[in-house]
């Protein structure tokens, strides 16, 4: 791989100035989530380490996931692609096409077999032998085991790679399967999401190339930098979940007060994302923000679980003091045991003075 440039010279190449590089070391360890200590090692590791060859492949999918990409603000999509990786595949994005796009990815593989990072957006169908999707002629299931077969790593993009999504929805006819049920033997990080937030998606590719290792995952291998909080619990309307205060129905009086959308039917008490921190289109906003309950698209098995509207009526998990059908009934009990034990306080206070007194 020398013959790759460092992500330093590209970006010298294209006139950055070093004021300006050491300012975007500084901004991905923020996005990282990593003190400023890092910088140093970012920085170094930009300056020395060739840029990483990536294979971006495309399966079952709707290409929501590359349109969430490449509007990535922190840092800018074509930093990443011009600059931070070599991307000698994508037939989304290229410009070759046909049987020049093909040799592209047969020359990628051959020339940096076991260094490559392979990108999967979208699943394989197994159903019919794999003909249900055919890409380059071939099966995608076909395409997706032999590009996997010399990739270091491979990273599931969106929920379709993660975990099916919509095209494996009951009956499922097409035998759509997620990539960690095909390939067994590589490493697959989950990044989940309907489309996953653009800066996550960053934020993992450019973990992986700062640091050439795995970011830190959870047990169903999402990286735990963004997947380890609930949108519940950083949810700016989660204020309004512990006071009870909820929509009842579409656009009454409380949707207007920005008050808690549990009841009609948000699932982030259940869904683990970075959506209420790091938001959506640069920082802005996030559905919820926008007055639409979340989906739970990051979880498995979203698709299946009934309306998208129907609230979760048993929380279970830590953190939760209780449903929005009982939290008004514990708050009653919990207010009038607090006023039981300060009347009976006070009578014990009066009986003791006035027992002084008549000393």
């Amino acid at each position: 791989m020398s013959d790759l440039d460092t992500f330093y010279a590209t970006m010298r190449r294209q006139g950055i100035t070093r004021r300006s590089f050491l300012k975007f070391c500084s901004l991905t360890a923020t996005a990282l989530g990593l003190s400023p200590d890092y910088i140093g090692k970012i920085a170094y590791a930009m300056e020395t380490k060739p840029r990483t060859p990536v294979l971006w492949l495309h399966g079952l999918e709707c290409t929501c996931c590359s349109e969430s990409f490449i509007r990535s603000a922190h840092p800018l999509a074509k930093d990443v692609v011009l600059s931070m990786i070599s991307l000698d595949y994508d037939d989304t994005l290229m410009a070759a096409a046909g049987h020049q796009a093909e040799a592209s990815l047969e020359a990628t593989i051959k020339k940096y077999y076991g260094n490559y990072i392979l990108a999967v957006e979208g699943n394989p169908p197994l159903n019919e032998d794999g003909m249900f999707c055919i890409t380059g002629g071939r099966p995608f299931v076909e395409k997706l085991k032999h590009a996997a077969a010399g990739a270091k790593a491979i990273i599931a993009w969106g929920s379709c790679a993660s975990w099916g999504c919509v095209q494996a929805a009951k009956p499922n006819p097409t035998q759509a399967t997620p990539i960690h049920k095909v390939i067994l033997d590589k490493p697959v990080i989950k990044v989940p999401g309907c489309p996953p937030i653009a800066e996550v998606m960053t934020g993992v590719i450019t973990y992986m190339l700062t640091f050439d290792r795995l970011p830190e995952l959870d047990r169903q291998g999402r990286p735990k930098m963004f997947y380890s909080q609930r949108i519940h619990d950083k949810c700016y309307r989660r204020p309004h979940f512990d006071a009870g205060q909820y929509v009842e129905s579409w656009d009454d009086e409380n949707a207007r007060k920005g008050y808690c959308l549990y009841k009609v039917g948000c699932k982030g008490p259940t869904t683990y994302n970075a959506c209420s921190t790091v938001r959506w289109n640069d920082g802005v906003s996030f559905p919820i923000g926008s007055g639409h309950g979340c989906l739970g698209c990051s979880e498995d098995g979203f698709w299946d679980k009934g309306s998208f509207y129907d609230r979760v009526t048993d929380i279970h998990q830590f953190g939760i003091e209780a449903n929005a059908d009982t939290l008004g009934a514990t708050a009653a009990g919990v207010a009038g045991v607090g006023i039981a034990v300060h009347a009976a306080l006070s009578a014990i206070k009066r009986a003791q003075q006035t027992e002084s007194n008549q000393e």
